[in-house]
């Protein structure tokens, strides 16, 4: 990791820890304001770490009903009809308290939640409790702001604010454990925010405004179907991974059968996909060139005498062609989405006749291929990048290839999390 990313990282430790440290020092001097709210939240936040359960390595928001219970304490002024005083020191200090109790079974199991989600947490609660409770214990939100319609934009645009600083901290981690150019990676945690992101801040904001009226009994009224939805889309994602691991299964066969060198498939998805993200590629476009990248060799079965060493970049453009429409017409079996098949049909084909996912494979497996797996030797990697500028009049993109080039120089092929 580079001396910059590692201050980063430090930096945001140091300033959770900060917090952490004031907020409990202030909490224990002065004792906790209304027990039985921090009570209340308290458990509804460790139920909600405990949820975490079984949650995938890289999930954007591993403990939703976690971060949605300690955002409507951050955002807590009443409680049935009575003003609440508890504070920014308090709501920081139960969360931190809360996340670390819900943690001691993952703990217990080898599974931690990860120090960057816990400074997070930390860090995006304390600046929704900054921006909120000083103006609501003052009287100044009641005074300037006052109730009804006002109210309600007001709290949309301090959880659009809430989101902007989870987001920006997020990209900042990735930037810092990746090595990824920080704007594209804030691009695409900007991008996710109408998903799971929007789902916590208006839940955390629903539940602030029922507990205000109703009390605490609003809590466990949340806390089910909150539950349930997790639990639902924990395993929607289990779906969605053992379906990725059934493609990688099927990339493999091309490998098996001596047709491409070992690693190809899984070395020119990872190589695309980090291409792809600094080209402004997310969601499902990601997923459709990390498919077509994997399965973008799956034409060769059909050869009689395979090609040497897997190289199809070096056939000619007929023998191209005709092995990207097999390979196409054997994607759309598979019952993967059509725009995967098309990337694999157009591999052959002009880039300016492609879309930008078959120009990134194409590029990507040229590179691979010439090379021979070998692209840390410095001498290839040049080689092969110039091979593929001289193409760029008919074969690569000049703005991918060059893309490709500052991606291999930051070592290419660093793991970036799913998105």
């Amino acid at each position: 990791m580079r001396p910059a990313c590692g201050f980063l990282v430090a930096g945001v430790y140091g300033a959770a820890a900060a917090l952490t440290g004031g907020a409990l020092a202030w909490t224990l001097w002065y004792g906790v304001r209304e027990p039985a709210n921090a009570l209340a939240f308290g458990v509804f936040i460790a139920v909600g770490e405990l949820a975490r359960w079984g949650a995938p390595p890289g999930e954007r928001e591993p403990a939703p009903l976690g971060a949605a219970g300690a955002l409507a304490y951050a955002l807590l002024g009443e409680c049935a009809g009575q003003n609440t005083t508890h504070g920014v020191p308090q709501v920081v200090a139960v969360v931190v308290a809360a996340v670390l109790v819900g943690a001691v079974p993952h703990v217990a199991r080898g599974s931690g939640p990860p120090l960057d989600h816990v400074a997070r947490r930390v860090l995006t609660v304390g600046f929704a409790a900054v921006c909120f409770q000083p103006l609501f214990n003052s009287g100044a939100l009641a005074r300037w702001v006052g109730h009804g319609a006002s109210y309600a934009l007001f709290l949309l645009v301090l959880l659009l604010l809430i989101a902007l600083c989870d987001a920006v901290l997020a990209a900042a981690m990735l930037h810092a454990r990746t090595r990824y150019p920080y704007t594209p990676l804030l691009r695409d945690e900007i991008r996710a925010l109408p998903g799971i992101g929007s789902a916590v801040c208006a839940t955390g904001a629903v539940m602030a405004l029922s507990v205000a009226v109703a009390g605490l009994w609003a809590l466990p009224l949340f806390c089910v179907p909150l539950l349930l939805t997790q639990l639902s889309f924990r395993r929607y994602t289990a779906v969605r991974t053992t379906y990725r691991q059934i493609i990688a299964s099927l990339a493999r066969s091309t490998e098996i059968a001596g047709y491409t060198q070992p690693g190809h498939a899984r070395r020119v998805a990872a190589l695309s996909a980090a291409v792809g993200r600094e080209l402004g590629l997310s969601g499902t476009e990601l997923a459709v060139l990390e498919y077509a990248a994997l399965m973008h060799d799956i034409g060769q079965l059909s050869l009689v005498d395979p090609v040497p060493d897997g190289a199809t970049a070096l056939l000619p453009v007929a023998e191209q062609r005709r092995i990207a429409l097999l390979g196409g017409a054997v994607v759309r079996q598979t019952g993967v989405p059509a725009a995967v098949a098309v990337v694999v049909e157009l591999q052959a084909d002009p880039y300016r006749e492609q879309p930008l996912p078959a120009r990134i494979v194409r590029a990507v497996n040229a590179y691979d291929d010439l090379t021979g797996g070998s692209g840390g030797t410095a001498g290839r990697t040049l080689g092969a990048l110039e091979q593929l500028r001289l193409g760029t009049g008919r074969d690569y993109q000049p703005e991918v290839v060059e893309t490709l080039a500052r991606v291999l120089a930051r070592g290419g092929l660093a793991p970036v999390p799913p998105g």
